[in-house]
């Protein structure tokens, strides 16, 4: 077969549901947050390199790429927050099971895939609809943005911080905060470019579908449980989904508005770490030194 051949076979092979809508969508917050976080802050990292100072520079001097940089926090923020009612709301209202979390599974997977890949095995393992490396991403972003929301906090308020907590904290924050910053850099340059668009170009957070090629190779449990005639997701009868609907938005009103003025306060309520200060320069005056007789 041909190689133009095989490329029409692929485009033209069945598709399988792989992301709704409101994934797909928190996706793209994150990846728009991420991104402008990641080019705004690695030059405050790095700022006495000439590359990084030319960056600062382009961007608008070091306070308006502070000032980006922290909007692209408060996105990213939101984001992670949205992310949690949508996950509540799958779990209290469809009933849906929270297939990220690790099972054992996962890491017979893990070993399988090891020995597959060094010849050491024949067989692929075959993996459900979310296999042991994107619980790893999954899990790795959660803890990322958790050591970023609050060391981000904590240098963006270094006074207020210090107020309960010693002052060691603050470089101790930034230290972490740049650590933390530059690994999952890294890790989206490596591991998920690798295994997104290098590997094989996966268009399922773009289009909310997978061929049947890639279901096939990632996830042949799940490919299995849908040609068996599985639904994608959970369907519920009107009333008692409309029932968890009302209880579920009632409570998400409350909490919601209550992050929301949490929010707005942690945001506004001390700028001390976006102006910079002039640096003065003074003439200094050394007595001249009277030669000995």
């Amino acid at each position: 077969m041909t190689s133009q051949a095989q490329k029409t076979e692929k485009h033209t092979e069945e598709q399988y549901p792989r992301f709704r809508t409101m994934a797909r969508i928190e996706h793209a917050i994150l990846m728009v947050s991420f991104t402008v976080l990641a080019v705004t802050g690695i030059p405050q990292k790095y700022a006495l390199q000439n590359w990084a100072q030319w960056m600062i520079d382009v961007m608008g001097g070091i306070e308006l790429t502070r000032i980006i940089h922290r909007w692209a926090a408060i996105v990213l923020v939101v984001g992670s927050i949205y992310h949690l009612f949508t996950s509540a709301y799958r779990f209290f209202v469809k009933r849906e099971r929270m297939r990220m979390l690790p099972v054992k599974k996962d890491m017979q997977d893990l070993i399988q895939t090891v020995k597959f890949n060094l010849g050491f095995s024949d067989e692929a393992p075959r993996m459900p609809k979310f296999n042991f490396g994107e619980k790893l991403e999954y899990w790795a972003v959660v803890w990322g943005t958790a050591i970023m929301a609050i060391t981000g906090f904590m240098l963006w308020n270094p006074i207020a911080t210090t107020v309960f907590l010693p002052g060691q904290f603050i470089p101790a924050a930034k230290a972490a905060h740049g650590g933390e910053a530059l690994l999952a850099v890294l890790s989206i340059l490596i591991w998920h470019m690798y295994n997104v668009h290098i590997k094989h170009f996966n268009p399922s957070m773009f289009t909310g579908k997978l061929p049947r090629h890639q279901m096939e190779e990632e996830h042949a449990l799940e490919l299995e449980r849908l040609e068996a005639g599985g639904k994608p997701w959970p369907e519920l009868d009107l009333p008692v989904r409309q029932r968890r609907q009302r209880i579920f938005f009632a409570v998400s009103i409350v909490v919601g508005a209550l992050l929301l003025v949490a929010l707005i306060w942690a945001f506004t309520f001390e700028e001390t770490a976006i102006e910079t200060i002039p640096r003065v320069t003074r003439e200094v005056f050394v007595p001249l030194s009277t030669p000995s007789p």
